[in-house]
């Protein structure tokens, strides 16, 4: 790169620079980021004030919920403990004496295979609310976003899914109507 001022040729015809040197604007940015990154945490301490010490539990202090997983065989599982269904209430009532007075009830995720009978999922949530246990949910997966095909389900024969019915196809929907056909029967010359 050229100086400042450039000789040309044998004449002694200078021109300024036409550049813009940057360095300086560079370090004047640099150090108005320095003095509001020093002068930002100062701006929001707000009102000084020494707040009382207490002993009392936070307010949403929420406790791990429980977890109660039917798997395919229709089997139930505590956490990762099978249980069965009899002496589910009773360790659930075990479990929730174990937690300190005045904190609310555990909540209660009951997660069932798609594969299992929806009733086998509502014997064992309907024992959980006959055991006292009010604080309790079902819980699914997030379905596929818009726009998204769902996945292929898979084939389990003519007319054996759960929506099977007269006015239902093999997947639960409605039948669709037969396509047309490609070539129809002519019937005589078409109509003028």
């Amino acid at each position: 790169m050229a100086g400042p001022l450039m000789k040309r040729g044998v004449g002694a015809r200078y021109r300024p620079m036409a550049e813009i040197n940057v360095t300086p604007m560079v370090d004047v940015m640099l150090v108005l980021l320095i003095i509001f990154m020093v002068a930002a945490p100062m701006m929001t301490s707000g009102v000084p004030v020494d707040l009382p010490k207490t002993t009392a539990q936070p307010l949403n202090q929420e406790q791990e919920p429980l977890t109660i997983s039917v798997n395919p065989e229709g089997r139930i599982f505590l956490q990762e403990t099978e249980v069965q269904l009899e002496n589910l209430v009773q360790q659930l009532q075990a479990i929730s004496q174990t937690q300190q007075p005045g904190q609310p009830e555990r909540r209660i995720f009951v997660r069932g295979d798609r594969g299992i009978s929806y009733g086998r999922v509502m014997e064992v949530m309907g024992t959980i609310s006959a055991g006292g246990f009010t604080r309790v949910a079902l819980l699914a997966e997030q379905a596929n976003p818009a726009g998204a095909r769902p996945a292929a389900a898979p084939n389990t024969g003519p007319n054996t899914g759960p929506n099977t019915g007269p006015n239902t196809g093999p997947s639960g929907a409605p039948p669709r109507a037969p396509a047309p056909a490609a070539n129809p029967p002519s019937r005589g010359p078409a109509p003028r």
